[in-house]
């Protein structure tokens, strides 16, 4: 399980390089918190490349209104060099810009966005805002930068996004979380009749990887939840589950 991992830490990183990460699959033997020490490493490196001009443009658009801000930034700027701003404005006057971006473009931006350094941006964003954004980037199937994102916002909020967030991609979104510890704490918040439903996108789409990884990060309640709802599949779909989860070493999460 460590692999799978790794594996996902390979998945963020390539998305970092924008590299395939066939050609960076083999990292993945490489230890899960080593690769995400490089991808943050690699990330400090590509923000702070030319910090000084950053912090001039974020001083200088102090002296505008904040509307004339957000259309330089949607119709000049473009997502990737707002994204490297907003990391030095200050969070209100970034907020504020924010709220008169369209969705499409500040989920542009936040495939961009080292969530690190805008924690406190994203605490201050409106929750809707939240949810509009993490809607697109569901209908995007961006499960990566979601994933980034979930550790740095608070409970409230991250329950209302399970609502956006339909089975598989929680699933694909858990696999990918930035911070594993997380993935319990996520998962306490789903009322009981989502297991039944994660079970189901498993077979239909053939999620195990996902699925088995997600048991192995979760409580000892929740997993039997999940668990159990795997076991109510059809008789090919729990053949199959076993089949894959004998593959991954966790068979045992199956057994009544």
């Amino acid at each position: 399980m460590t692999t799978l991992d790794s594996r996902a830490e390979v998945l963020k990183l390539a998305r970092l390089l924008d590299a395939n990460d066939e050609r960076l699959s083999f990292l993945a033997r490489l230890d899960a918190r080593e690769l995400r020490r490089l991808r943050e490493r690699m990330t400090d490196v590509l923000f702070d490349a030319n910090l000084p001009m950053l912090r001039r443009m974020a001083a200088a658009s102090k002296l505008l209104p904040s509307a004339v801000t957000a259309k330089i930034a949607e119709r000049v700027y473009g997502p990737m060099l707002c994204a490297r701003i907003a990391g030095v404005m200050e969070a209100e006057r970034a907020v504020d810009v924010a709220k008169r971006l369209s969705t499409a473009f500040l989920a542009d931006v936040a495939v961009e966005l080292d969530p690190r350094r805008v924690s406190e941006i994203i605490a201050r964003m409106p929750r809707q805002r939240i949810l509009e954004i993490a809607s697109e980037l569901v209908d995007r199937e961006d499960w990566i930068t979601i994933g980034r994102f979930v550790g740095h916002l608070p409970d409230e909020t991250v329950e209302a996004a399970l609502v956006v967030l339909h089975d598989a991609a929680l699933l694909h979104t858990a696999f990918v979380l930035d911070d594993k510890a997380r993935v319990g704490q996520v998962v306490e918040l789903l009322p009981e009749t989502r297991f039944d439903g994660l079970a189901a996108a498993a077979a239909k789409l053939d999620l195990w990887v996902p699925t088995f990884d997600l048991l192995t990060h979760i409580g000892n309640g929740d997993r039997e939840l999940l668990a159990g709802a795997l076991r109510r599949l059809d008789k090919a779909s729990v053949a199959r589950a076993r089949e894959k989860a004998a593959e991954m070493g966790v068979l045992h999460y199956l057994e009544a």
